[in-house]
């Protein structure tokens, strides 16, 4: 790790404490709240609708931006009027979304842990899943307490064109802040999306352990991990960029 210079963050489950299953369960009530009544749909059709989008965007190969990918496919199965409310979706996530902050939890070390690093002089890079707008990942920051001005970049639908775990998707980033895999580090809290794929491109990393989300039951004793609070002394170890 010589030549260190950027560390790359998750966001849900790492920086951000979160059941996944809890947080899925509160958005999905508020969006259809929201949606469902003005497009005269049931809760399950915009459901499938947007999971089917979803996983649109985790399987685009980078020839076109993940919102167009998300709002192509939306407005497939739900019609194309539907693209008259990409403005009303952004006003959600920037009011509505925010009832979803009680589905996560605080955790004090996250913010130090920034501040701690940014004093040694890395660049951070807001390494979320670019499966949402910008808005809605900067809010979701808030939530845990951190500015998101204290981030080189933050990955999101309008501004990424692959998602994890496509290894690719680390390469994007490296593009854009032009650094090579071996400057990067990625902290997260998923085993498959997180540590693997970035291993993948020669990147190392750090699994954090207190959401951890394991679906190929990995044996990741090998690798970098432990707990927020342990990533906190990990990071106050790590030399300071020159």
């Amino acid at each position: 790790m010589v030549k260190l210079k950027y560390i790359f963050f998750d966001l849900d489950g790492t920086l951000l404490p979160m059941d996944q299953d809890n947080f899925v369960k509160a958005y999905f009530t508020e969006l259809c709240n929201r949606f469902c009544p003005e497009l005269n749909v049931e809760n399950e059709v915009l459901i499938k609708a947007v999971w089917k989008s979803t996983n649109a965007m985790i399987k685009n190969d980078g020839s076109a931006p993940n919102y167009q990918v998300f709002w192509k496919t939306f407005s497939k199965l739900l019609g194309k009027k539907v693209l008259n409310y990409i403005k009303d979706f952004d006003n959600f996530y920037e009011n509505e979304f925010n009832e979803c902050k009680s589905a996560t939890k605080y955790n004090p070390n996250a913010p130090e842990i920034i501040k701690v690093l940014k004093n040694k002089g890395y660049k951070l890079i807001a390494a979320t899943n670019p499966l949402f707008p910008k808005i809605a990942i900067t809010n979701r920051l808030g939530w845990a307490g951190i500015n998101p001005r204290d981030f080189e970049l933050i990955t999101t639908y309008e501004n990424s064109s692959t998602c994890k775990p496509n290894p690719k998707y680390f390469l994007e980033i490296a593009e854009k802040i032009k650094a090579e895999p071996e400057d990067c580090f990625m902290v997260g809290n998923d085993m498959d999306e997180d540590v693997l794929a970035a291993e993948k491109v020669g990147i190392d990393s750090y699994l954090i352990t207190d959401c951890i989300i394991n679906r190929s039951e990995s044996d990741f004793s090998a690798y970098n991990h432990g707990s927020m609070r342990e990533f906190l002394t990990y990071a106050r170890m790590l030399p300071d960029v020159k």
